[in-house]
Order: structure tokens, then sequence, then C-alpha cells
């Protein structure tokens, strides 16, 4: 296998990139439940502060995470936000180095992510520790208690 390289992709050239990492992120977007698409994410890169992360090697691209610096009142963390790409077994121990290293120039206290349950197995031998979870409870019937849209 080729060397993997995770490389931050500078915010002026978002645009640039975006072509190449559009597949993966509308995977990631996919998996959210329509809280997302692909074009929320790219706004999201233009607009608020996440940072578009891309992984390859000599011959190809290999996947794509989004980030977010995420602070707390009394702490700050890394979020990966979104995460997608082929052969993620292959590149996930250089991506998660980096992305210590990163948070850690960042002066975060940690990395957080909400994701689906099976990236429970993916980091089990990293140190995770899961702190909670996410439940999502639909509204049986349309105008009952929520927002109407």
């Amino acid at each position: 296998m080729s060397d993997i390289h995770v490389s931050l992709v500078p915010y002026d050239r978002t645009m640039d990139a975006w072509d190449k990492v559009a597949e993966f992120m509308e995977s990631a977007a996919n998996v959210t439940n329509g809280r997302y698409e692909a074009l929320d994410i790219l706004d999201a890169l233009l607009h608020y502060d996440h940072h578009l992360w891309i992984v390859f090697d000599e011959e190809r691209m290999l996947g794509a995470l989004v980030t977010a610096l995420k602070a707390y009142p009394r702490k700050k963390y890394l979020e990966l936000a979104f995460i997608a790409g082929h052969e993620g077994p292959t590149w996930k121990d250089k991506m998660l180095d980096i992305m210590q290293r990163w948070a850690y120039d960042n002066g975060c206290n940690g990395i957080e992510s909400s994701a689906r349950l099976g990236w429970a197995k993916i980091f089990k031998d990293d140190g995770y520790r899961p702190m909670w979870q996410v439940f999502e409870l639909p509204m049986r019937e349309e105008g009952l208690g929520g927002y109407d849209g």
C-alpha cells in the first residue's frame, strides 16, 4: 500500500477541492436521517469555521472529513463532524494521529464526535470512551408538540 496522506485544505481552496470530495460528503450526509445534505456541509465549510481534510495516497483520493473547533465554557474539543471514504481501516490510524495533533496544537482537551454506533467498533482500540447517546424520537403526528416548519 502506498503512503497515506491526510491534509488540511486551506479555506481559500475549499471550492477547488469540493468537486473531489462532494461524493464523500454526500455519503456522510445520507446517514444523518435528513439533518444534512452535502450542500449544508459545504455551507458549514464556507461560513461556519469548519475545516475540510482530504485523505489520499499517490494513486487516488481515499476519503474526506470535516472538523470544527468547539468551545464549551470550560473546555475545548475538536469535533469530527463528518467522515467518509473508501478503505477506512487503511487510513484511520493516520487520520486519528493527525487529528490528535491538530487538536493539541489548537489547545483542545480532546476529540469528540456524534456518530452512528458502528464508529464505536472502529475506535475501540484508540481509547474511545462513550459519554452519552443521542436519541431520536420522531413525531407521531404532524403538528403535535413540534415545529411545523
